[in-house]
């Protein structure tokens, strides 16, 4: 009888566990489906629980650090302005006019880094490194009509409301498979789940990257600039990688093979740009 008790202790411990992270993953879900609104650029409907104002405020008040990490603001004033007045040309000639976006582009003094980034809300970012291995004011253009497009198809915004529902469902299977009689066994299971949290947003990511590189096909053509520079783009972040590429399951960003043959693909449907 001892026994009996024991095992009926047991399973309702573990049913106990699997309701509570069951009730987890719920109140996750619904947060996360009844939050939604239509992008009206991309026409998409996007499960986001921001605004558009939280967003530029958040963009604000990162950008002072995210410029310290690298090395600040470059000191070359003419080189700055040139990076600014492009930005801007995309921006007044391409549907990104019409957003709620406080747009400022920034040129960063990192030496070293081959990186461009965009904060929530319009703050866009390039490095001194990146900026000089660029050939053409039209590559310059394709790589900060690429970060606008971030910012036009809220990639921020999104990212910040999977990784919510992520972090809620994975820690419901904790919750639902831990033994805490097992703390090694909670170990495993934390990790394991951690592990495919971040592969689900890692294929987001692919996927923003994608969709930015075509609306920066869509705003350089809109701004007078050839499309085709966009390429030129991608052969430039190629070398600068030597062709090491990550395998593209786990990378955030598609391999440069397959980003150029979609651009060459999204040049060829370009009357599918949003007006």
């Amino acid at each position: 009888m001892i026994s009996g008790r024991r095992v009926s202790r047991g399973c309702s411990g573990s049913s106990g566990r699997l309701l509570i992270g069951l009730a987890i993953a719920v109140v996750s879900l619904i947060s996360y489906f009844s939050s939604q609104s239509t992008n009206p650029v991309t026409q998409e409907v996007q499960h986001i629980d921001i605004s558009p104002d939280q967003e530029i405020a958040m963009g604000l008040q990162a950008a002072p650090e995210m410029a310290d990490q690298f090395g600040g603001l470059d000191p070359n004033e003419a080189d700055r302005a040139l990076v600014q007045q492009i930005g801007e040309n995309i921006v007044s000639n391409s549907p990104a006019r019409d957003t709620p976006y406080q747009y400022d582009f920034h040129l960063l003094a990192d030496p070293q880094t081959v990186n461009a980034f965009a904060l929530p809300g319009g703050q866009i970012f390039i490095t001194r490194a990146l900026f000089n291995l660029l050939r053409s004011e039209g590559e310059l253009a394709g790589v900060l009509g690429h970060e606008t497009g971030h910012v036009v198809a809220r990639h921020s915004a999104e990212q910040l409301a999977k990784a919510k529902l992520t972090e809620g469902l994975t820690g419901a299977a904790v919750v639902a498979a831990c033994d805490p009689n097992n703390p090694n066994g909670c170990a495993s299971t934390a990790q394991m789940v951690a592990i495919v949290g971040q592969l689900i947003n890692m294929k987001y990511g692919r996927e923003d990257e994608l969709q930015s590189d075509f609306l920066g096909v869509c705003f350089m053509n809109d701004s007078g600039y050839d499309p085709q520079e966009m390429i030129g783009v991608m052969q430039v972040l190629e070398s600068a990688g030597n062709g090491q590429d990550p395998p593209e399951f786990l990378s955030t960003h598609p391999s440069s093979a397959n980003r150029i043959e979609q651009i060459q693909a999204d040049i060829q449907n370009i009357d599918q740009c949003p007006d």
